[in-house]
């Protein structure tokens, strides 16, 4: 998954302990097919380096001051729930009215779940009273949702929306709370088993059964219970959906955000298809497999080598951790152990690197409080990270020799991988704006690649691979998805490509995004990360590390090859990845893998030269290159300068009353630039989706009324028509029968693949092109004739004006003379 800082100690406070969202994957070459598939071909289209010497192969408050880039932080809660408005639930407890929030305790708590063990009884003294366990129970629940990302004593956004309680604040919302924190951290308890409202009820008061039912239920539709791949989660009937014929969505992306929303538009009853341009899912989440056969001099290694997001960050409350369980899946705890290396190959004097750690934090502390100070002047004046940290070493004398510069480089470069963004771009006020809602925990690696959880999420899914989508047309009455030549029609489509897509302009939305949209993906920055991946005959570096540094004398190039991973405990092989970040990462592009490659052995060379070890040729190298992907164009998103959380909302907002809708990592505020932030981002829409799918399911009732009162509705009209070809079926004027005249045309939409609802569009052309139409083959070409040659567009019935309602009060006029004669 994403890629956590270089050096994970809990004591450290620098960003070494942050996370880094996913870097991206090498430019692929798709394969076109002509029907779903639910297995990808394989993919053999990444770039393979030839190796040198002949080797084969906006508005949001900022931060709290001294703020991290996803840095663990400790946080009080006062005042969790009271306890006298837990009593109509469970017996009443005595315990305080406040509890304080700690981290290590959510740890092991966090643990005691994943191991499926129960809590250790010590000493030998009197068991606790009912009471008070009760209130051990309640604090550990709270906690549980907490890591999930509830809120301790208060509704989040979506709850509000969802009216779960009829007033808000009050007995009512605290019970309401005390119920939804119960059946989370039930389920969250054995993810592999299905959780059911009767199982609920086992510890609350049968008189609370509708608040139970109302919890268990915004918890269902939203994904945070009862979700993933467990058997008896896949097993599990599907739900009712909210109108019939089930809606159609077509989602855009068969990425992390892609495959987790049709999951769950599934279970709900939706019907679903993903348009996937390349010939594989996961997007840049990819496991590439590496290997070297056998040879008289060489044994054979293979290994398992994530190109992209390859981390699973902060493990407590994160959705992955729930599919791991469910899975079975090891973890494996990244190691703290990071030793840095000079250029010269000599190890950074731990003193000095201290020293160095301390003066990197505190030049942050003090741009933490310069933003607080100024917080009313900056809302509508930013400027750059790295123009303050500039600023402040310098007004301060920090870091003046140079091997301190060369450290403090470090820590800026490893700042610059978290962001994917050189510092210059980054703004000042806001890069860290989602800090308090990182995920706890340790980071871990997934032992053989996070391809795992790819292939696991995309089993059985509909997906149409080869499709490159450059249109999405909406209208009140459906969608239409352009991709390769196709027009795909349905209800409703869920966007799930990159900021980096979006900012090219690839896909054509018309109507035209909202300039509210269209203005916050400019200001959003969507960075670059990339990488060296290495496989070896064998482990020279020794595998008791999974990380170590190298320091650059160029202040430009500090973030070129800065750090290295090592995969050979969970990779399956010998694999050494280095990392490119920050302007290193932009001109790595531009420049020939051969000479990536050389480089980077210099560097090996130089740091194990010195300690009698020899660094053998590699057998297979990769060199990703996320920017020139024309998938992606780049890894993940950053707040820029002049950018702010805002801008993630308002990326995730839908447009055209509920018909296209967004996901993937640049849409989530609260985890962005993650792979568990993709993943939630799919469960949110999918909701949003059933939410607004139920409110539209209202309006056939109200046609009714109209066809009972109506007896020559427009439906009834055009089941006589006067021509039809195809799906179009067309009524003339009937007091005009000139080759000039108007005639109203019906186009049917609803591809029998897809099992589309009925959904009609209209428009208004001269009798003279009905007849051209009709001469031509094909409804695809119709359609591609009725926009280029013609210049008209399909409109729902709502959208004729007052020359079609003309037209069509006269062919009623017409009709029911001839029903009277």
């Amino acid at each position: 998954m994403e890629e956590p800082d270089s050096r994970n100690t809990p004591a450290m406070a620098s960003s070494r302990n942050t996370p880094s969202p996913p870097p991206a994957e090498v430019a692929e070459t798709t394969r076109p097919v002509d029907a779903p598939r639910t297995n990808p071909p394989p993919d053999d289209s990444e770039t393979i380096a030839p190796l040198p010497d002949g080797g084969g192969g906006g508005g949001d408050p900022p931060p709290a001051a001294a703020g991290r880039k996803r840095r663990r932080r400790k946080k009080q809660f006062p005042g969790m729930v009271p306890t006298a408005c837990l009593r109509v639930l469970r017996p009443s407890s005595a315990r305080s009215a406040s509890v304080v929030y700690n981290e290590k305790l959510l740890d092991e708590l966090i643990q005691m779940q994943i191991n499926d063990a129960g809590p250790r009884r010590r000493g030998r003294g009197r068991p606790p009273s009912s009471s008070l366990r009760l209130a051990r129970e309640l604090d550990v629940e709270a906690l549980i949702a907490m890591a999930v990302g509830f809120p301790i004593d208060s509704l989040t956004e979506e709850e509000i929306e969802a009216n779960v309680v009829p007033v808000m604040g009050g007995v009512a919302q605290s019970n309401y709370i005390v119920v939804r924190n119960h059946i989370l951290a039930r389920w969250r308890s054995n993810p592999s088993v299905w959780v059911t409202e009767a199982h609920a009820m086992e510890s609350i008061r049968s008189e609370h059964r509708a608040l139970v039912s109302t919890a268990y239920a915004f918890l269902l539709d939203h994904g945070f219970i009862n979700f993933g791949l467990a058997s008896a989660v896949i097993a599990a009937p599907r739900r009712r959906p909210p109108s019939l014929p089930a809606p159609t969505v077509l989602i855009v992306g068969a990425g992390v955000a892609g495959l987790a929303a049709a999951r769950h538009l599934l279970s709900l009853g939706f019907k679903v298809a993903i348009l996937e341009g390349r010939g594989r899912p996961g997007g840049r989440v990819f496991t590439k497999k590496m290997e070297c056969c056998a040879s008289s001099t060489t044994p054979g290694v293979v290994a398992a080598a994530d190109l992209g997001g390859s981390v699973l960050t902060g493990i407590n409350g994160n959705p992955f951790g729930v599919l791991a369980r469910q899975l079975g899946f090891p973890l494996h705890k990244i190691r703290d152990l990071c030793p840095l290396y000079l250029p010269d190959g000599r190890p950074v004097d731990t003193v000095i690197d201290s020293h160095l750690e301390a003066t990197f934090n505190q030049l942050l502390d003090k741009v933490c409080k310069l933003r607080q100070a100024v917080i009313d002047e900056l809302r509508s004046v930013d400027v750059s990270l790295g123009t303050a940290l500039e600023a402040f070493r310098r007004a301060y004398g920090f870091a003046n020799s140079s091997e301190e510069r060369m450290l403090l480089n470090w820590h800026l470069a490893n700042l610059e991988y978290a962001n994917a963004a050189p510092l210059s771009d980054l703004s000042m006020v806001y890069w860290d704006q989602d800090d308090p809602y990182e995920m706890g925990g340790d980071h871990c690696f997934i032992p053989g690649g996070n391809g795992h959880f790819i292939r696991a999420l995309a089993e059985n899914i509909p997906i149409f691979y080869g499709r490159t989508v450059t249109r999405i047309q909406y209208g009140c009455d459906g969608v239409m998805v352009y991709a390769n030549g196709q027009v795909f029609r349905g209800d409703m489509a869920l966007c799930t490509v990159s900021l980096g897509v979006l900012k090219k302009g690839c896909i054509e939305f018309v109507p035209e995004l909202p300039q509210q949209k269209q203005e916050a993906i400019k200001r959003l920055g969507f960075g670059l990360l990339n990488k060296v991946l290495m496989l070896f005959p064998h482990d020279f570096w020794g595998g008791g590390i999974d990380t170590f540094g190298h320091l650059t004398e160029d202040p430009s190039d500090r973030g070129e090859f800065f750090l290295f991973y090592s995969y050979s405990s969970v990779s399956g092989g010998p694999l050494l990845v280095a990392l490119v970040a920050g302007e290193a990462a932009i001109k790595f592009e531009n420049t020939s893998p051969i000479k990536h490659v050389e480089r980077v052995l210099g560097v090996l060379r130089g740091i194990f030269a010195p300690k009698g070890i020899e660094v053998p040729e590699p057998l297979q190298v990769i060199c990703t290159r996320w920017g020139s992907d024309k998938f992606t164009y780049g890894s993940y998103s950053y707040v820029a300068v002049g950018s702010s959380g805002d801008d993630y909302d308002i990326l995730a907002e839908s447009v055209g009353d509920g018909r296209v809708f967004f996901a993937g990592e640049a849409t989530n505020r609260r985890y962005p630039a993650t792979m568990h932030g993709a993943l939630l981002s799919g469960f949110r829409e999918a909701a949003n989706i059933a939410r607004v799918a139920r409110r539209r399911s209202t309006i056939p009732v109200m046609d009714k009324v109209d066809v009972m009162e109506d007896p020559l509705n427009l439906d009834y009209l055009f089941q006589t028509p006067d021509f039809s070809f195809g799906s179009f079926s067309v009524l003339y004027d009937p007091y005009s029968s000139g080759s000039d005249s108007t005639s109203l045309v019906q186009v049917g939409i609803g591809d029998k693949n897809l099992g589309s609802a009925s959904l009609f569009l209209y428009c208004l052309i001269p009798k003279k092109n009905v007849m051209d139409l009709a001469e031509i083959a094909d409804d695809d070409n119709r359609l591609s004739m009725l926009y280029r040659s013609f210049g008209t567009k399909l409109v729902g019935r709502n959208g004729l004006g007052s020359a079609g309602e003309s037209l069509v009060a006269r062919i009623k006029v017409a009709r029911t003379a001839n029903l009277k004669t």
